[in-house]
């Protein structure tokens, strides 16, 4: 035996959507439900573990021979699963999805199946979506469904045939696209890359979870107590409905054509009183940064380190590594002096000094979420960030001076590139800012004729735009 083609399915009541592969593996009640597999090509066969089959014994010796050579699409979710049933080094795995992202395909097994042409008998099945939904998450208990909280083969006969057809279709798909593949194989630096993204993925990284906890409730109580000052100020059943407070801002004389946060800033520097407080609160709800630490409260294992943060080329056509699950990527920066006070005031659920201190609650919890990744001990972790890498460094190895040049110098590049694009000047020191009218001056500008129902086309001081005429 040279190598082994391998798909798996898998029953957890741990989200993996939410929670990552590693935790939901991690969960008690997580186990493997079918085993398909190929030898050197051969037919594929299925062992059906949720039926008490068994691997055969040359196949499991194999999962640790490193004369044998295993495949799998998305091989990372076959090697961490596997290896809580036996000891199969990653060294000897390869990835076909990681392959696929090599060659500029895309990461879904189906599409990469449809760009490569493979013949209908040769691509993923359709009907996967639907059986896995079925057969490998928690069923919701019901009086119809006796109330269990897992579909089982014997609960639905019909549908776990299916199952077993489409985890069989998987390695034949899989190996169909392996083998196209293989024509432009992946440099041997390339796939220790990838053993090296998957050791760091699955050693994960450490939290601190008092300030996680202490976080999701300060946000909590500051939530609940801005939405109350917000429907006292409005009136409104929903003031956090863009729908209800456009309407309740008309009805003060402000009408905007949207609530995105350029605007809302902008109306925040020009406007005073209820409506300006009100726009204020709203900015303060619109925060998502508490999303962040609802990700590692949900990806957090038992003994508290977060992983699979990463994906290697998740950026296929570059290779960069692509941000999962919390997106480590985009973290906001913290400028707070009193960063280690913050902290603790967080993490001693104390919302009224946060409040106090700091104003701003949602933007404190905002800075902090950095500092809510921890190192082990004896260790330090160090911040850093390579700004536009992808665009650097392609720009280096295209011989492309001039955008060199720009990062050397103003660093605008979007404003460069449109100006090499569209032969204009670049305006690298201006922002545009978002134009905001009250009723009054609405009023005053006639209906653009060339873009029918425009009414934004003419500023304040008259100047004609899109062909309107003030009135």
């Amino acid at each position: 035996m040279k190598s082994l083609n391998i798909d798996i399915e898998t029953f957890s009541d741990i989200d993996i959507r939410k929670a990552g592969l590693y935790r939901s593996v991690q969960s008690p009640a997580f186990k493997i439900l079918l085993f398909a597999y190929s030898i050197d090509g051969q037919p594929v066969e299925i062992v059906d573990l949720a039926e008490d089959e068994t691997i055969p014994d040359e196949v499991m010796k194999a999962l640790g021979d490193p004369a044998v050579t295993k495949h799998a699409y998305n091989a990372a979710f076959e090697w961490y699963c596997l290896n809580t049933i036996t000891n199969t080094p990653l060294n000897q795995w390869r990835c076909t999805m990681f392959h696929g992202l090599y060659c500029g395909y895309t990461a879904g097994l189906s599409p990469t199946g449809v760009a490569l042409g493979l013949p209908n008998d040769k691509r993923k099945l359709s009907t996967g979506t639907s059986l896995i939904r079925l057969f490998c998450t928690p069923t919701k208990p019901t009086k119809k469904n006796s109330g269990r909280t897992e579909t089982l083969p014997h609960h639905e006969p019909e549908k776990w045939d299916l199952f077993i057809e489409y985890c069989i279709q998987d390695v034949v798909t899989e190996m169909e696209v392996e083998r196209w593949l293989s024509n432009f194989p992946i440099p041997a630096a390339e796939q220790k890359l990838w053993e090296i993204d998957q050791e760091m993925n699955a050693y994960g990284v450490a939290v601190d979870t008092p300030l996680i906890e202490g976080a999701l409730y300060v946000s909590h109580l500051s939530t609940k107590e801005l939405t109350a000052e917000a429907t006292q100020i409005t009136g409104l059943d929903n003031p956090n409905s863009t729908q209800q407070l456009t309407k309740w801002l008309a009805s003060k004389g402000v009408e905007v054509e949207n609530l995105q946060k350029a605007i809302v800033e902008e109306l925040v520097n020009s406007l005073e009183g209820d409506v300006k407080r009100m726009l204020q609160i709203r900015l303060e709800l619109s925060k998502t940064s508490v999303k962040k630490y609802l990700a590692m409260k949900e990806a957090k294992g038992e003994d508290g380190r977060v992983r699979g943060l990463l994906q290697f080329y998740g950026v296929n056509r570059t290779g960069r590594w692509a941000g999962r699950l919390v997106q480590v990527q985009n973290l906001p920066r913290n400028y707070l002096d009193t960063l280690s006070y913050a902290r603790q005031l967080v993490q001693e659920k104390k919302s009224d000094a946060i409040k106090l201190i700091y104003g701003n609650v949602p933007n404190t919890l905002s800075e902090l979420i950095r500092t809510a990744f921890v190192p082990s001990e004896g260790n330090v972790l160090l911040v850093s960030d390579f700004n536009a890498i992808e665009a650097r460094v392609i720009a280096w190895l295209a011989g492309e001076t001039w955008r060199m040049e720009v990062f050397k110098t103003h660093g605008k590049i979007y404003e460069a590139s449109a100006s090499q694009m569209f032969g204009v000047p670049p305006r690298v020191n201006q922002k545009r800012k978002p134009r905001v009218r009250t009723t009054k001056q609405r009023e005053s500008i006639r209906t653009c004729f060339r873009l029918p129902g425009c009414r934004w086309c003419t500023d304040p001081n008259g100047r004609v735009e899109h062909g309107i005429t003030r009135r």
